[in-house]
């Protein structure tokens, strides 16, 4: 059997097709990376009086505390079908979702959501939780979107940012693993402040604009690529809206990665029209990074 060592890859169930999926992604991830898969369900209690354990007289599978545990043991079903050697374990945790997720990505590699499901996770990205978790994790998060695919390229969001170079490591890393091709998204509309109080001409020239915009691209990738020259990399500078650029590449991407938040028109990431516009129209997986993964 393979010993997985390290931190855990980390997926939240809840019952739902959606949330099998993103189990089933989760062991494909957690064999590529050589890491554990810890299967999660948050359980909250009920305030309605329903019983948490089956009543007398009652199917032994009655009571919702009895359901939950079964979420989980049908999901490490799932998830040993995809990697019979995978070490995996399941747990249901007392709480609210997003405490409880935000909670379990402190000691993971990577967190993995379906894109929507039952109770605790109902509109996973219509509602809160996702940019919730996505913006509080202390791992990345990955959300399944679409179709998993294994071909097509990496495509990583580029803004010059501390997180955006955070966001570029990992979309290395993983076309690495993959042996994809990365393709480097930077798109402007207008010049934007760099930090507080930065103060921007009325009149700009737009050439030259571009030029260190292009800059900036350049020297994002430069040190990433030098440390993985194995995988081919492709730059496109675009100016334009950066979400229509980043969804519209997302068509024929396997992931995309984004920072959680950068500057300009990245700026707020995961709590603005950009973030929203990811979410809800990319068209495979899309990785949202805030901090180093968990060794």
């Amino acid at each position: 059997m393979t010993i997985n060592t390290g931190a855990p890859i980390v997926v939240g169930v809840d019952g739902s097709a959606a949330a099998l999926d993103a189990v089933r992604l989760a062991a494909r991830e957690a064999e590529y990376r050589q890491r554990s898969l810890r299967v999660v369900h948050a359980f909250i209690w009920p305030l309605t009086g329903a019983p948490l354990t089956p009543v007398p007289g009652a199917p032994v599978t009655a009571g919702l505390r009895n359901q939950a545990e079964q979420y989980v043991t049908e999901a490490v079903e799932q998830a040993r079908k995809v990697a019979p050697d995978l070490r995996i374990t399941g747990v249901v945790v007392d709480g609210a979702p997003t405490p409880v997720l935000v909670a379990e990505s402190r000691g993971a590699a990577l967190m993995v959501l379906g894109h929507r499901g039952l109770g605790g996770f109902a509109g996973l990205l219509l509602g809160s939780v996702t940019v919730q978790v996505s913006a509080s994790a202390e791992c990345p998060v990955l959300v399944l979107r679409g179709e998993p695919r294994a071909d097509g390229p990496v495509v990583v969001g580029v803004d010059g940012s501390e997180l955006s170079t955070e966001a570029i490591g990992f979309a290395f890393d993983h076309a690495a693993r993959r042996e994809a091709p990365l393709v480097a998204v930077h798109a402007w509309l207008y010049p934007a402040p760099v930090g507080p109080g930065d103060i921007l001409p009325l009149v700009y020239d737009l050439d030259a604009f571009g030029a260190e915009e292009e800059r900036t691209l350049a020297e994002s990738i430069a040190g990433f690529a030098e440390r993985y020259p194995q995988v081919p990399v492709r730059h496109r500078l675009v100016r334009g809206s950066p979400a229509r650029v980043l969804v519209e590449e997302s068509k024929a991407a396997q992931l995309v990665v984004v920072g959680a938040r950068g500057r300009g028109a990245l700026g707020g990431l995961l709590l603005g029209s950009v973030s929203h516009a990811i979410l809800h129209h990319a068209h495979c997986p899309l990785v949202v990074v805030r901090h180093h993964a968990t060794s």
